[in-house]
């Protein structure tokens, strides 16, 4: 173990933007897998919660594909009736939601270490989490009418869970480098004021 701790320590002592960057990718993988993981359990159990609600479509803009002889109503945002509707929905978007709740304290304070302003950032991880969300609901609205011909939905859950978990984690990765932005040190901030106060002088 401290032979591999000194190999890393020379890595990142040579090559600091590499090691950041491994570090940091490491580290989100592990995060972002954990979550995945968490939002499939709450995804097998939530769909109970909802399960009184009426069985309607519920979905936007509801165009009628045919795929393998499975006809169903294909949604940026929502689902058919006969592919769980309103309430598959629900379930749908609040695993998903409660899991980026988890997320983004995890990416921001442990993954990424920043310090910025949080409001500043939480609107725009909230914005990227809806254009995302629309990315894979039509996607996942597919991967739902055709899978469910053939597997139980604990199966395709499984898909649905690694399907979002992997787009987002892809698109999520640089959105959070944007919004998550290396902090300066201390050192840093006092030989920027050195270097002002020098060229003053002169």
């Amino acid at each position: 173990m401290q032979k591999i701790k000194g190999m890393w320590e020379r890595c990142r002592d040579s090559h600091p933007v590499a090691a950041k960057w491994i570090r940091e990718g490491g580290l989100y993988v592990v995060v972002c897998n954990l979550i995945t993981v968490f939002k499939y359990i709450l995804l097998q159990f939530l769909p109970l919660a909802f399960a009184k609600l009426p069985l309607v479509d519920f979905g936007w803009p509801g165009i009628q594909i045919t795929l393998f002889g499975e006809t169903f109503a294909w949604n940026i945002l929502g689902y058919d009736s006969q592919h769980g509707g309103l309430p598959y929905f629900c379930a749908y978007m609040i695993a998903m939601f409660v899991g980026e709740c988890c997320n983004f304290p995890l990416q921001r304070n442990v993954v990424f270490k920043s310090k910025g302003n949080i409001v500043y950032q939480g609107a725009w991880y909230l914005v990227a989490f809806c254009i995302i969300t629309c990315i894979v609901n039509s996607i996942n609205c597919i991967w739902i009418a055709v899978a469910g011909m053939f597997v139980p939905d604990f199966i395709y859950n499984i898909g649905t869970t690694v399907l979002n978990g992997g787009i987002s984690m892809v698109i999520f990765f640089f959105v959070n480098k944007i919004i998550f932005p290396e902090e300066q040190s201390g050192t840093d901030c006092r030989i920027d004021v050195s270097i002002e106060d020098y060229a003053r002088n002169q």
